[in-house]
C-alpha cells in the first residue's frame, strides 16, 4: 500500500480491540498480502441520473457526466457502479431493451447519443473502472403499466406468469420462467459483446414474491422434481447468476462480475432467495461478493464487526473477494432499526472511515464501495465531515 501503511495496521489492530473487547478477533494481513490498489467504488444510480442529467441536452450531459467522474476521481475512489438497466431499460443502444426513461423521461425515447459510450470512453480516460449495475427482475417500479414502450420485452409477456404486476411494488419478471431467465443472459451477453465495461454487478433484487412462480413450480413437481418450494427458488436465481458469470468470462475473463446482497444472510434466503453461500463456498459464480452492511457498530441487532467477519468467513473459494457496501447516507441520520444504537450515526462523523479500516483487516478484502454519489458528495455539513474523515485514509 502506501507508505504509511504500518501505521494504519497499527490503528486497524487498535480499533478492533476497541469496538470489539472479547471477541475472537479476525486473523490479520501481512502487509504483503493486502492488495495494492483495492477497489473504492461509488454508486451512481437512477437516482442520480433524474436529478443530474433528466431534462439536460446533449451538450450539458456530457458536461455533467465529466465534472461528476472528475469529482470521483479527484477525491480518490477509482470505481463507478453505473446503473446502466434500473429496469426493464437501458442506458445504451439495446436490441433487447428500450431506452430507460431515466435519460429523457420517457421510456424508450433517443438521448440523441450513446450515454453509456461515452461514458466508457470519459472514466477510462481517467482511470476509472467502471461496473455496469442492472437490476435483473425489474422492470418498473410502478404498478402502470402504460408507462412502458411498445418495444419493452415485458410488454409481451404481460398477462401472462412471465411478468407480474405486485399492487404497491411493481412490475416484475418471473425469476423461475426460462424465457426470462433466456432474455437476462441474452441481455448481459449483448452489454459486453458492445461495451468495454470493467465489471457486471447485480444488487439484491431478487425474488419479487413468493407466490409468482406457482405455476413453475407445480409443473416442475408434476415433472418428478425433488426439491421443495424454498430450494426450488435459490436454484432458479443460482442457475440464472452461473450462466451469467459464464456468458461474461466466456467474453473476457478481466471483466468481473459481482452480487451485492443484502448484509443480513438470513433474509437473502428467507425473502430474496438469493444463495450466497454456494456462491462464497463454490467457485465459478462470481468474482466478488458486496454485501450491503449498512449497520453501525453499535447496532443491536447486527453490528457491523460481527456482520462483516460473518461475510469474511464464510468465502471459500478463493477467488472470490469480499467487497463491503457501506451506508453513506446513514451519516447525521438516526438509525431507527438499530434499536439502542440508533443514535450512533448522529454522534459519530467518522463511521465510514473506520468501517474501512475493519473491512481492510478481513482476510478476503478486495476494497469497499459507498452508497450513493449524491450523499458522498453532498455539501450538506453532516456528510461533508463524514467524507473529510474518509479522506484521511484514501489520501495517504
Amino acid at each position: 500500500m502506501k507508505k504509511c501503511f504500518v501505521l494504519f495496521v497499527v490503528f486497524v489492530v487498535a480499533t478492533l480491540l476497541i469496538l470489539s473487547p472479547g471477541k475472537k478477533e479476525e486473523k490479520k494481513k501481512e502487509p504483503s498480502q493486502v492488495k495494492e490498489k483495492e477497489m473504492r467504488a461509488i454508486y451512481f444510480s437512477y437516482i442520480e441520473f433524474d436529478d443530474y442529467l433528466q431534462g439536460e441536452d446533449e451538450k450539458d450531459q456530457k458536461v455533467k457526466i465529466n465534472q461528476i467522474l472528475e469529482t470521483i476521481k479527484e477525491n480518490h475512489f477509482n470505481t463507478v457502479i453505473l446503473h446502466v438497466r434500473p429496469f426493464s431499460d437501458a442506458i445504451y443502444a439495446s436490441t433487447l431493451f428500450p431506452y430507460s426513461h431515466i435519460l429523457t423521461g420517457e421510456e424508450g425515447s433517443d438521448p440523441g447519443y450513446d450515454v453509456l459510450a461515452y461514458l466508457l470512453e470519459q472514466a477510462h480516460a481517467k482511470d476509472l473502472k467502471v461496473h455496469a449495475w442492472i437490476n435483473p427482475y425489474r422492470v418498473r417500479n410502478t404498478t402502470d403499466s402504460s408507462v412502458l414502450s411498445e418495444n419493452n420485452p415485458a410488454v409481451k409477456w404481460l398477462g401472462t406468469n412471465k411478468v407480474k404486476i405486485i399492487d404497491g411494488k411493481g412490475i416484475f419478471y418471473n425469476p423461475a420462467d426460462s424465457d426470462v431467465q433466456n432474455l437476462i443472459v441474452k441481455g448481459v451477453e449483448e452489454l459486453v459483446q458492445n461495451y468495454d465495461v470493467d465489471g457486471v454487478q447485480f444488487d439484491d433484487y431478487f425474488y419479487p414474491s413468493k407466490d409468482i412462480d406457482l405455476e413453475q413450480f407445480e409443473e416442475y413437481k408434476e415433472n418428478g422434481g425433488l426439491l421443495d418450494i424454498d430450494h426450488y427458488r435459490l436454484e432458479q436465481v443460482s442457475q440464472m447468476v452461473k450462466r451469467v458469470y459464464d456468458v461474461i468470462k466466456k467474453r473476457d475473463k478481466t471483466i468481473e462480475f459481482g452480487i451485492a446482497p443484502e448484509g443480513n444472510m438470513s433474509n437473502n434466503y428467507t425473502s430474496n432467495y438469493a444463495d450466497t453461500l454456494t456462491w462464497m463456498h463454490t467457485c465459478g459464480y462470481l468474482d466478488y461478493i458486496m454485501p450491503q452492511i449498512y449497520f453501525g457498530f453499535e447496532n443491536e441487532i447486527r453490528p457491523y464487526i460481527e456482520t462483516i467477519e460473518s461475510w469474511n468467513k464464510e468465502i471459500q473459494c478463493k477467488e472470490v473477494s469480499l467487497i463491503p457496501a457501506l451506508a453513506f447516507y446513514k451519516a447525521g441520520k438516526l438509525d431507527e432499526y438499530a434499536m439502542s444504537g440508533k443514535e450512533e450515526w448522529t454522534k459519530h462523523q467518522d463511521m465510514i472511515m473506520r468501517q474501512v479500516l475493519i473491512a481492510n483487516s478481513m482476510s478476503h478484502y478486495g476494497g469497499f464501495s459507498l452508497f450513493r454519489y449524491d450523499n458522498v458528495f453532498s455539501s450538506e455539513p453532516v456528510f461533508a465531515e463524514e467524507r473529510k474523515n474518509l479522506q484521511s485514509l484514501l489520501d495517504k
